[in-house]
This record gives C-alpha cells, sequence and structure tokens, in this order.
C-alpha cells in the first residue's frame, strides 16, 4: 500500500499552503482575533469555496468536488499548521457532512451547494451541560408540530454557533429516537449567547424554546448517521492536531538555534537538543495514528474502524499535550505572551483534546474495546 500522497492529493496541499502562507500569518490572525466582531474573515471564506475546499466532500451533483477522507485530512492538516479560525470545521466536517448523511435528497439540494460556494455556515449542536460526550443522554427535545417539527432544549459550546445560518441540532423524539433537526439561524424562539473560546475559535450557547425545524431524513436513522459523521470528524481533527504539532515543533527548534545564552545558540545545549528530539518523536507517532484514523475510515466494520479512530485520537492527544508543553517551556517567557503564537497552537491542540472525548474517556473505551491490536 502506498502511503504518500498521490498527484492530486500533494497539488491540494501545496495550493492550500500557499494561500495559507501567503494570507494567514501570525499577525493578520491576531488581528482577527483582536478587531473582528465575526472573528474569522469572509474574504479568505470564500476563497476557500472558489478553490473547492468548502465542497470538498460534498457529491458533485450538489456542486461539490467529491472527494474523500484523504483529501479532506490534507486540508485539515494544511489548517491545522495555519491555526485558521473561519468554521470550516462546523460548517465542512459536521454540518454539510450530517446534510449529505441523513438528509433527504430534497434537503441536500437546498443546502449543500450554498455550502459549496460560501454563502450558507452550518453549526451542529449535540452537548449539553449534563451530557459530557454522549450523543444520546440528552434533553433537548422535538415534538411533531403540523407538518414539522418544534425544538426545546439547551446546547452549550456550539462551534461556529454564533454565526451559522442554519444549525443541525441533536434532539430525542417522543419515541426515544435521537434524530437530527434543521434549524434556521433567525428562527423564532433560538437564543444565542456567543462568545470566543479558549482556542480562539468563535461559539455559542444556543437556547430552543418551541423552535420551530424540520427533521433531517427520518429520526430513526439519524443516529447511525450521527457516529458515521463523528468518526470522520474525529479522524480529521486528528490531521488538524498533527498540523499544529509540527509547526510547534519546528517553530521550537528554530526557537533553539537562534536563542543565545553564554555566548552561544541554546541548541548547542545537549539536554535540550534530547527533549526536541523526543518532541519529533510524538510527532511521528501521532502523523502515523493520524494516518491509521483516516485508513480506517474506509473500513465497513464499524466496530473495528470506531476502535482505530478512537485510539489515533488517544495517542494523538497525548503527543500534542507532550509538544505542546516542551514548546512553551523551551520558548520560556515569551512562550506565554498572546503575541507570540506558539502558545495559541497549544490552546487549539487542548480544545482539540476535549472535543468529541478526552483522553480519560478514550483511554476507557479502546481498553474495553481491548486495544487497538485484538488477538482474532
Amino acid at each position: 500500500m502506498d502511503l504518500d500522497l498521490n498527484d492530486e492529493q500533494q497539488m491540494l496541499a501545496d495550493t492550500v499552503g500557499s494561500l495559507l502562507e501567503k494570507r494567514y500569518d501570525a499577525n493578520a490572525r491576531l488581528q482577527l482575533l483582536e478587531s473582528s466582531e465575526l472573528g474569522w474573515s469572509r474574504e479568505l471564506w470564500q476563497q476557500y469555496a472558489d478553490l473547492g475546499l468548502l465542497g470538498l466532500t460534498v457529491d458533485e451533483q450538489y456542486g461539490g468536488a467529491g472527494m474523500g477522507a484523504g483529501e479532506l485530512a490534507v486540508v485539515m492538516e494544511s489548517f491545522g499548521r495555519a491555526l485558521i479560525l473561519e468554521p470550516f470545521v462546523a460548517t465542512v466536517v459536521l454540518g454539510a457532512a450530517l446534510v449529505d448523511a441523513a438528509g433527504s435528497p430534497e434537503q441536500k439540494q437546498a443546502i449543500l451547494p450554498g455550502v459549496t460556494a460560501g454563502s450558507t455556515v452550518l453549526a451542529f449542536a449535540y452537548a449539553e451541560a449534563a451530557s459530557r460526550w454522549s450523543l444520546t443522554d440528552i434533553a433537548a427535545t422535538a415534538v411533531p408540530a403540523g407538518s414539522g417539527w418544534t425544538v426545546s432544549g439547551e446546547k452549550i459550546a456550539v462551534l461556529g454557533g454564533d454565526s451559522a445560518d442554519r444549525v443541525v441540532v441533536s434532539a430525542k423524539t417522543p419515541d426515544s429516537d435521537v434524530g437530527l433537526f434543521l434549524v434556521e439561524g433567525d428562527a423564532t424562539g433560538l437564543r444565542r449567547d456567543a462568545y470566543a473560546m479558549q482556542d480562539g475559535l468563535r461559539g455559542a450557547d444556543l437556547l430552543f424554546e418551541d423552535v420551530p425545524a424540520v427533521a433531517l431524513g427520518e429520526p430513526a436513522d439519524a443516529l447511525a448517521a450521527l457516529e458515521s459523521v463523528l468518526d470522520t470528524a474525529m479522524a480529521m481533527l486528528c490531521s488538524e492536531a498533527v498540523g499544529a504539532m509540527e509547526r510547534m515543533l519546528w517553530m521550537t527548534v528554530d526557537y533553539l538555534k537562534t536563542r543565545e545564552q553564554f555566548g552561544a545558540p541554546i541548541a548547542v545545549f545537549q539536554t535540550l537538543r534530547h527533549r526536541a528530539a523526543n518532541m519529533y518523536v510524538s510527532l511521528e507517532q501521532a502523523r502515523s495514528m493520524a494516518l491509521a484514523a483516516r485508513l480506517a475510515l474506509l473500513d465497513d466494520d464499524v466496530p473495528a474502524r470506531r476502535r482505530a479512530v478512537r485510539a489515533a485520537k488517544l495517542q494523538i492527544d497525548l503527543s500534542a499535550r507532550h509538544i505542546g508543553q516542551e514548546a512553551i517551556q523551551l520558548h520560556g517567557g515569551i512562550g506565554m505572551t498572546m503575541e507570540y503564537p506558539v502558545g495559541h497552537y497549544l490552546k487549539r491542540t487542548t480544545a482539540i483534546a476535549k472535543t468529541f472525548a478526552d483522553a480519560d474517556l478514550l483511554t476507557q473505551l479502546v481498553g474495553a474495546d481491548e486495544g487497538l491490536v485484538t488477538a482474532d
């Protein structure tokens, strides 16, 4: 099996990398954080659309490129290196994927072309204050109302929920099924409490009070689609984290080469060289597991796929913590400042480590599956 990028994937990586290198340096990102009410660039969002990134995995009949998880992972790794603020995960990795997985052909036709064109921003609201990372232990409810539904409940930490034109929300039906429902961003009864998250991305807590909604596909079939999309999303976060870790490592190495003490670059000190080498080992472990997660998405065996993705994210979360903490310590006080980017990378990888599941839960789940390698 050839594990290298094919020509099309390499071209995609070069194109995205070139755009972000020109338009998304640390100063430009800091300006977005400090001066924009939106917290991200509409102009860059449209450029992503023009390059086909927003419809990368959307079927061609809905205006997309019809590519797969391999290409999406390439983009996510590039976005991780640049530490983008745009709601790509919320709109493309989660929102559009859920519409594609669970929606009817009519719903796909109504929503996905807008996503690919850059005119529609989506968000997925699933987390609740008491649910931790459970997809089924939720209090939000949906009840039939005329030809549609109404949704009531509260969702927290909704990534991109502050600016989403449409929200996909999970809620329990009277039959106790966990369904997915589409809510317009300006719907009556929907309240948004927007804020900047710890990693700089924007989010919101959403309160639904008998909000008009439309079922995304059949509610009884939604949970399987949801779990499949979250497997893919978890694998994509692994790729994003690898990009962020790579940038943290090389920023640290460059700093060790330029920072002088006792008349010489501190990179000459053997202890610091060993610590940098250990960071590189953690990065390569993470890179290998991100590749394993991406390949696992091709597996039709759902339990095996899920086990591989969970194990990958567990290792990547551990690697990111090691690399991030070492990067801050080796930079010294400058690494803690808002003006220097290395701390921002640590914030993002820390947020990724708390998305969908944390290390404790992943350890329990992977352990319950008897680890990644089973004796079949």
